[in-house]
């Protein structure tokens, strides 16, 4: 009976890591106490190895930094392009109004782009969607205009220029859609460049469609 209370007492001590048991007391170790908190930063700073492999996810496809040409669809007039998100909304075609956020770059340099922040009245900054008609030629949305605030602040600027590629890739894009185009130089700024991108250069055009207005069709 002695020995039991004797054991209990070594144990107890030994919990609260007190000093040694008696020496005619067997030597008991007492079992590691984890509380939960301990237990949550373990697991936190287990490598992610250990963790078990997560399911592809549809936002992969957007994040694709290089895309395979052998990827890339081919229209007819030998444009390649590449759908990073294909879009659930009403589609472009030939004759609709559309409105996009567009990006021209050059070895990872964006050169042109409808994103560029405009400085307005009251230090705000904006960047106006470019707004074209799908099919039509180049050349007659250079200016646009916009009012600042309810005061009737009024700016104008030219818009960015964009290849003529866009004018037609556009077409069989949905609204939310994000396509990236291969542009030639020949579809491109050709023989004169535009700003980072150097005469006669291939570039990748970047396109998100935000909305169409569908043509009215005639009775």
């Amino acid at each position: 009976m002695a020995a039991t209370h004797s054991t209990q007492r070594c144990f107890i001590r030994n919990s609260l890591h007190s000093p040694t048991c008696p020496s005619n007391t067997p030597t008991q170790q007492a079992s590691p106490i984890i509380s939960r908190r301990s237990a949550v930063i373990l697991i936190s700073v287990l490598p992610l190895t250990q963790l078990p492999p997560q399911p592809l996810l549809a936002r992969e496809r957007r994040n694709r930094k290089n895309i395979p040409l052998e990827d890339y669809q081919t229209t007819s007039d030998g444009l390649k392009y590449y759908d990073l998100v294909e879009g659930s909304g009403p589609v472009a075609e030939k004759g609709s109004t559309v409105q996009v956020h567009f990006d021209c770059v050059y070895r990872g340099i964006t050169a042109v782009s409808s994103r560029e922040s405009k400085l307005l009245a009251g230090n705000r900054i904006i960047a106006q969607p470019y707004e074209f008609q799908v099919g039509a030629p180049p050349g007659k949305e250079r200016k646009r205009d916009f009012v600042d605030n309810p005061n009737g602040l009024f700016s104008a600027q030219a818009a960015p220029k964009p290849p003529k590629a866009m004018y037609k890739i556009t077409e069989g894009m949905k609204v939310g859609g994000k396509r990236t185009v291969i542009v030639p130089p020949e579809e491109g700024y050709g023989p004169k460049g535009m700003s980072e991108i150097p005469p006669g250069e291939t570039f990748q055009l970047n396109i998100e469609l935000l909305q169409v207005a569908t043509p009215e069709r005639k009775q």
